[in-house]
């Protein structure tokens, strides 16, 4: 997911850019206003904890752009490929450490584990949004 920040930058396309470069395969896309009970059920792991408002504040501030993305080994791979959480801890090259300064306001979220991925995908896409199509670069990356 890109977040506000993102949007409101004008990065939505370099983000895609970078990641389409890379070799993932966008599959689900789409720009919405988020709920904020979808944010909440989104970060329920984090309830609770001091960030979690700020967060849920965050991403229902402005629009997102919810993204799913194939590739082998996709989650841990598009992970270091995101970078740090961290700002002070995201390496140059990675996203949030291109283009990211505060933690509070992180401009990508990216599924932490498979588990993860599959909860998330079910909470911003129907079946139907979910467009699988056949990648004729798929092994040139």
């Amino acid at each position: 997911m890109l977040k506000p920040g993102v949007v409101n930058r004008r990065l939505v396309g370099e983000i895609i850019d970078r990641l389409e470069q890379k070799g993932f395969k966008l599959v689900g896309l789409k720009l919405m206003s988020v709920p904020r009970e979808l944010a909440e059920e989104h970060y329920a792991e984090h309830k609770g904890k001091p960030f979690y408002d700020e967060l849920v504040d965050y991403v229902t501030c402005g629009p997102v752009v919810a993204m799913v993305w194939q590739a082998d080994d996709c989650v841990a791979l598009m992970r270091k490929y995101v970078g740090a959480t961290k700002p002070s801890e995201a390496m140059p090259g990675t996203i949030r450490g291109d283009y990211c300064t505060h933690t509070a306001r992180n401009i990508i979220h990216a599924s932490d584990s498979d588990e993860s991925a599959e909860r998330e995908i079910k909470l911003w896409f129907k079946d139907e949004e979910i467009v699988d199509w056949h990648d004729c670069c798929n092994g040139w990356y």
